[in-house]
């Protein structure tokens, strides 16, 4: 793959070439490199599954590559354990702070480390010099208090002064601001450009596209397990970096194919949301869905679209914001709140969120209409096996029994099963997110032919997914979302997938 950036310094601190790494039946990387030179911001950024985790997990010695090499300092290494790789000279900070929040900063910044004398632990040592790396990153705070007393923005500071004092080469940051608001985003880059300055070499590791330009000198695009490409940041339009991440647009559908088989007239609006929002995840937005109505979100992996999802079934808590369904406002504390009001919700987490893989078709089926009518209230066993029998037979599910164990089906068997949970519940609105990931392409049209089948009879469906000509396809409306905001609302035939694109790339459509 020819490199497109700048060549830099002579010799990169670290660089990565022709790594593969195979799992049972997945190739998740394939021919994958990176080079990363002192004294810079450089950036990893590709889709879900683009292959940047598995990338840093071998990197940092979780993983062991099939082939490939991993120089660094121009020699090779190969560390066979995050510890082995620390003591190296390369630190990760992760998105979820691994600290222990019981422990004073100090103890967090030195823990395993600690300073010693003949008497045992140098308490005013260790405190000295942990405030001495704080104020470094602009941090001035009690380092003898628990860290559980300090925001999450102090803390992601413990856990870098950490890093630091451990290693002095590479830093790694995984995702670090998807829990921070704009003004601890902005101490994070105040300490990472003196970081830089300082000549650390900085890998950044994010989904948003603001924080991508306002930090950056490269960029790494992985797509599909590879490198795509390595661009100067100054030299790479967010347009042009959006296209590299999803790929060249596939070729433009039949008009017709793009339409409904007939012009649809919605209801009343079912859902409402106003300045509906949570800290560090999704800034206020407002929402508004009709009964009949397919609602599509539109944008890159960590945009925000899934976080919506959640807090209008309830599975996260809103910090801020109102959820009006039926006229009826308030905010859903949990998701049989949620339920009870008539929502239902298909994660895009199949395995961890959705099937409980041990249990048969028919187990799997009723558990969300158990949930709404209660545990003190169980559903007669010839209902259960009625329902089942009956859904099986509408969604056109191929399983051996109605008693089969869920976890032998296929994906799209699967899928169809749990849409066929929250169908038993008689919803008003549905969220689907991402409800055709990984599964074949005949079983994905069977589900939104039936899900269309069912808008028609009035039901409302809010429709999440990354294959944008699905969405633009199934949806009568979309809102697009960007950097954990909704940047613009548009009705069907006034988007094609490249205006889509360049609205998610922050230009003007």
């Amino acid at each position: 793959m020819a490199i497109e950036a700048n060549a830099g310094p002579a010799r990169p601190v670290l660089e990565l070439a022709g790594i593969h790494k195979a799992f049972p039946g997945v190739k998740a990387l394939s021919d994958a490199g990176l080079r990363l030179y002192p004294g810079e911001v450089h950036t990893l950024m590709g889709q879900n599954g683009a292959g940047k985790s598995t990338l840093i997990k071998v990197l940092t010695g979780v993983y062991t590559p099939d082939a490939g090499t991993i120089l660094l300092d121009g020699r090779p290494v190969s560390p066979r354990s995050t510890l082995e790789a620390q003591q190296l000279g390369i630190s990760t900070v992760y998105q979820e702070v691994n600290l222990c929040p019981n422990l004073s900063v100090a103890e967090n910044i030195f823990i395993g480390r600690y300073p010693k004398t003949l008497f045992g632990i140098d308490w005013t040592r260790m405190r000295r010099d942990a405030q001495t790396l704080l104020r470094q990153l602009e941090v001035d705070i009690d380092v003898t208090a628990p860290l559980s007393r300090y925001p999450l923005a102090i803390q992601q500071m413990v856990a870098i002064s950490r890093a630091l004092d451990i290693s002095a080469k590479v830093l790694i940051l995984d995702e670090p601001t998807s829990s921070l608001d704009e003004p601890e985003v902005q101490l994070l880059f105040r300490v990472l450009r003196r970081l830089r300055e300082q000549g650390m070499a900085i890998l950044f590791v994010t989904h948003f596209l603001d924080q991508t330009y306002a930090i950056s000198d490269r960029i790494t695009v992985m797509r599909n397990g590879e490198r795509e490409g390595e661009y100067a940041c100054s030299e790479l339009s967010r347009l042009a970096l959006v296209n590299k991440m999803v790929g060249a647009p596939a070729a433009p559908e039949p008009a017709e194919a793009l339409q409904h088989a007939e012009a649809v007239a919605h209801g009343e609006a079912l859902l409402v949301t106003r300045g509906l929002a949570r800290k560090g995840v999704l800034a206020p937005v407002d929402v508004t869905i009709h009964q009949g109505e397919v609602l599509g979100l539109a944008g890159l992996l960590g945009s925000g679209r899934t976080e919506l999802a959640r807090l209008l079934f309830g599975a996260d808590k809103a910090d801020g914001g109102s959820i009006a369904i039926g006229g009826r406002e308030g905010t859903f504390a949990t998701p049989r709140d949620a339920i009870a009001a008539g929502i239902g919700f298909c994660s895009e987490d199949r395995k961890h969120e959705g099937a409980i893989l041990a249990l048969s078709v028919r187990e799997n089926l009723i558990l969300a209409l158990q949930a709404k009518a209660g545990m003190l209230r169980a559903i007669p066993l010839k209902r259960q096996q009625q329902l089942a029998t009956d859904y099986v037979k509408w969604l056109g599910i191929k399983t051996a029994s109605i008693e089969t164990p869920i976890g032998t089906l296929s994906g799209g068997n699967q899928q169809k099963v749990l849409l066929a949970r929250w169908l038993a519940t008689d919803p008003r609105l549905l969220i689907l997110d991402e409800p055709t990931r990984g599964i074949d392409v005949r079983a994905k049209q069977e589900i939104m032919d039936y899900v269309t089948k069912l808008c028609r009879k009035g039901l409302s469906i809010l429709f999440i997914s990354s294959e944008l000509p699905e969405v633009l396809r199934c949806s009568d409306r979309m809102v697009v979302m960007r950097d954990r905001k909704a940047c613009g609302e548009y009705r069907r035939g006034e988007l094609d997938e490249q205006s889509v694109l360049t609205v998610i790339a922050g230009e003007q459509a």
